[in-house]
């Protein structure tokens, strides 16, 4: 008789198993943590338990948080009490699983000297099964089952647990790919829809520019010949005004003719020493600063509209992102590489650095940081250019340590480069 209780009792856990493994399948992925909540509530009947969390590691604070936990009064109260976090630094039994990456049955973990009292205490747990979660071949968390009774688990249902550890794993795997490919599809949409709006803006700023230029030269002329000073003065200003934004219209328009492959050089020996001191004159202010070191002379076959071009987005952005009165250093050096001579531009800045995610981004189209004011294309078609010369453009830069970029172009560029 006994033995066919046993039977039964195990028959029983193994549907439950199956059952349980069939529904973890058909969830359909929505956000993480909505997925991962609806797994929690499968997993609390099987085992029988008042809780069920999914701690999934958050590396930027060290810490594991409960993204999914039943919707049970224990897990709720979880919650109210701030036990949905654990930072690694405080320990306790999850944090230990987590860190050696070994399963854990504890039916009486108040007798746990190293257990945290908001378990202990603030939720009354008793009995616990804990197992590392894996997402993705890779360890990831830890899924939990917690009652407030003594004795409530066995070495079975800890080899459950483990077993549906590997299916939530399964289910929280497949719902981040999921999120990932929504995330590009509607990445991509945007950034082609802004791609349009800034070319067809672009074009008819054009438009309305070249009218607007000689109205103010007119005003201008006129405002000389009458000996106005201040409306000289204004008429400059505004001039300045309208060139920066002439400036930033044929930068849009030439994110646009990159793209399309209508972007052209017209090659001719440059005085390079002379270009970059025009231009560091041109752009330094009593505020803002360009140290410049040069030989005393280099010359290089390029196309001087667009070097400056890129220079100027270059030295831009570093005034823009410098401290008040800290100088941008800007500095032409020739290396000897293993096809040849090449000058490296340098632009280096002093301000807050760029930031380790965002350095995979900052030469893409219409990206940029926190705190930036710009469009995000002065740096894009400032490697454009680069690689159209046949040369490179290159970051180096650390957080809090400024950033420095550097264009390097070869001294005579390969015929198939021009």
């Amino acid at each position: 008789m006994d033995d066919l209780l046993s039977e039964t009792a195990l028959n029983d856990k193994e549907n439950r198993l199956l059952i349980t493994l069939q529904s973890l399948l058909a969830i359909r992925p929505m956000d993480l943590r909505g997925t991962l909540n609806q797994a929690a509530d499968l997993i609390v009947p099987a085992l029988g338990a008042e809780k069920i969390d999914v701690f999934l590691y958050d590396p930027s604070k060290e810490t594991l948080v409960a993204q999914g936990t039943s919707h049970t009064p224990m897990g709720r109260r979880q919650h109210e009490i701030g036990m949905d976090r654990l930072p690694l630094a405080n320990g306790g039994g999850i944090v230990r699983v987590f860190r050696r990456g070994e399963s854990r049955i504890e039916n009486h973990v108040d007798r746990d000297p190293e257990e945290l009292i908001g378990f202990t205490e603030g939720l009354g747990v008793r009995s616990i099964i804990e197992t590392p979660l894996m997402v993705g071949d890779e360890r990831r968390g830890v899924l939990a089952a917690a009652s407030s009774q003594p004795d409530q688990f066995s070495d079975q249902d800890l080899r459950f647990l483990e077993t549906v550890a590997q299916w939530v794993g399964m289910v929280a795997h497949r719902t981040e790919l999921t999120e990932g490919i929504g995330q590009a599809a509607r990445e991509a949409v945007r950034q082609e829809t802004a791609e349009e709006l800034v070319r067809v803006l672009a074009h008819d700023l054009n438009n309305y520019l070249t009218p607007l230029r000689g109205h103010l030269q007119l005003i201008e002329r006129e405002a000389k010949r009458e000996g106005m000073a201040r409306q000289v003065a204004y008429a400059e200003r505004a001039s300045t005004a309208l060139q920066r934004l002439s400036r930033l219209v044929a930068d849009l328009l030439d994110v646009g003719r990159l793209e399309e492959g209508l972007f052209s050089l017209s090659f001719r020996p440059v005085d390079l020493v002379a270009l970059v001191n025009e231009i560091a004159t041109m752009l330094r202010t009593p505020d803002a600063d360009i140290l410049v070191g040069v030989p005393e002379e280099l010359w290089i076959e390029a196309d001087p509209d667009r070097l400056r071009q890129a220079l100027e987005n270059l030295l831009t952005n570093a005034l823009r992102y410098s401290p008040a009165g800290v100088p941008v250093t800007l500095r032409v050096d020739l290396q000897t590489r293993d096809h040849g001579e090449w000058v490296v531009i340098t632009v280096q800045d002093q301000g807050p650095g760029i930031s380790p995610e965002m350095q995979p981004r900052i030469f893409d189209r219409f990206s940029f940081g926190s705190g930036s004011t710009g469009l995000g294309i002065g740096l894009y078609l400032a490697r454009g250019i680069a690689e159209a010369h046949g040369g490179e453009l290159t970051l180096d830069s650390s957080p809090g340590q400024g950033a420095a970029f550097h264009l390097s172009l070869p001294v005579v560029p390969e015929p198939g480069n021009r």
